[in-house]
């Protein structure tokens, strides 16, 4: 369905600091929750030290190109040079070096002996428009065309204005679908004295360039401002939406100070047959954890020094790459770990939001906090023998209860039936605990 959007995206104030030395998380890495499995899902990745900010946003725009349009609240005036294009293979990259990921590990034979190891709308004018008549009605309207570029596949109008009316007045007029209450949401940010950065496709460039998707734009400015802005985005929003922010920082991990900031489920044991349906699993978790939370929070699914990770769904990003995304203070530090670069630190947030739940902009605060945390799920398979030991008779006596608290575990991360769940286990041989009483077992300690 055609549909033409209407987003707002500002500045995101944030600091890194190095992470220190953690028990590795071992085990072998086998799947990944990316962004592809949510629907209407938009990422912005902000690079932000010294109040200096470039950000980067891709949108799940799905449609005509020529009903593509959005609308960013910016705090400042941007040039030309503050504007640019980027590769979408970038955001692309951070999703699947962020994104939560599961392991699978093997028992050892438990009576092998063992030995203590050190865990180490359109907008602006078209091409055949009267530009002096466009200014002129602009002006009367209390708005002012501050700038007009093309970057790349857009063409960029950059807008101020005095009053709310007189800008939506403009916009409606330069054929642009405004949805309701638009009007109160842009006299907000009027009245903080933001300017309006315009994005529509330039059809032409788009063919000469050969790509059949809409790249990634990027915007670099100064501000003390640490805020997002998402409420325009949810006025023409059919049903919620997901949003992905990836914080690329120098010093520590970045929370929001007017919603819960909260850490998903983590490092629990799940039944091997989630490997099979990893994605059905983390898309019906998340729900399920956004629902326990009334749809108001802000979830954590990573924060990590891109120096290493572990275990890594995707090597860490290159300095070029980092650069790319506007991490200028690479060149203040010198390179790590086999030329990845140090001291930048990834904070990956998501939230499913619309204007009932989140009603208010996104307001972010640095923090110290540079431990590491993802989102990490385990399937951890039974050694295949018997053991011919006691320690090997308790260890498959104590096998059933550890699938039963699989079962319990996903079936509270889900909200999927625990008769479902056990059914699906049975029919891979999994044993359960019977009803009888075990033996005592005080019995077995002097036997």
């Amino acid at each position: 369905m055609k549909r033409q959007i209407l987003l707002a995206v500002t500045t995101l104030c944030v600091a890194l600091i190095a992470a220190p030395p953690v028990a590795a998380f071992c085990g072998f890495y086998v799947a990944k929750a990316d962004t592809r499995l949510f629907n209407e899902a938009s990422q912005v990745a902000i690079a932000r030290h010294d109040g200096k900010t470039v950000l980067t946003m891709a949108n799940d725009y799905r449609g005509e190109l020529e009903e593509f349009a959005i609308v960013i609240p910016v705090p400042t005036l941007l040039e030309r040079e503050q504007i640019n294009v980027a590769d979408k293979r970038l955001l692309d990259h951070l999703d699947a070096y962020s994104s939560p990921r599961l392991v699978e590990y093997y028992d050892e034979n438990p009576c092998r002996r063992r030995f203590d190891m050190l865990k180490v709308a359109p907008m602006g004018r078209s091409k055949t428009a009267d530009v002096a008549e466009m200014e002129a009605r602009a002006r009367s309207l209390g708005v002012t065309i501050e700038a007009e570029y093309t970057v790349g596949e857009y063409d960029i109008v950059i807008l101020s204005a005095r009053e709310s009316d007189g800008l939506t007045t403009f916009l409606k007029e330069t054929g642009y679908k405004l949805p309701s209450g638009a009007e109160r949401v842009l006299g907000s940010y009027i009245r903080q004295d933001m300017k309006f950065f315009l994005a529509k496709v330039n059809l032409e460039e788009q063919a000469r360039q050969g790509t059949t998707y809409l790249r990634p734009l990027q915007v670099a400015f100064e501000s003390p401002k640490f805020m997002l802005p998402i409420r325009l985005g949810t006025l023409n929003a059919e049903g919620q939406q997901e949003l992905f922010v990836y914080t690329l920082t120098r010093e520590g991990r970045v929370e929001t100070t007017n919603y819960r900031t909260v850490k998903l489920p983590t490092d629990v044991d799940v039944p091997a047959f989630v490997k099979r349906d990893f994605g059905k699993f983390y898309k019906a978790m998340f729900e399920e954890q956004t629902r326990k939370h009334d749809g108001r929070v802000v979830f954590q699914e990573y924060a990590w020094n891109m120096a290493w990770c572990d275990p890594c769904a995707a090597d860490p990003l290159s300095r070029d790459q980092l650069q790319q995304l506007g991490v200028f203070w690479l060149d203040e530090s010198p390179q790590q770990f086999g030329g990845q670069a140090q001291q930048v630190f990834i904070t990956r947030l998501h939230l499913r939001y619309d204007g009932k739940r989140f009603p208010e902009d996104l307001m972010f605060q640095e923090t110290s906090d540079n431990s590491n945390f993802q989102g990490r799920y385990v399937v951890r398979h039974p050694f295949p023998g018997y053991g011919d030991c006691e320690r090997g008779r308790r260890y498959r006596e104590q096998l059933p209860e550890r699938r039963e608290k699989e079962a319990q575990t996903l079936a509270n991360l889900t909200g999927w039936e625990i008769g479902d769940i056990r059914a699906r286990m049975e029919g891979e041989g999994v044993e359960f605990p019977a009803d009888a009483p075990k033996e005592p077992w005080w019995k077995r300690i002097w036997n």
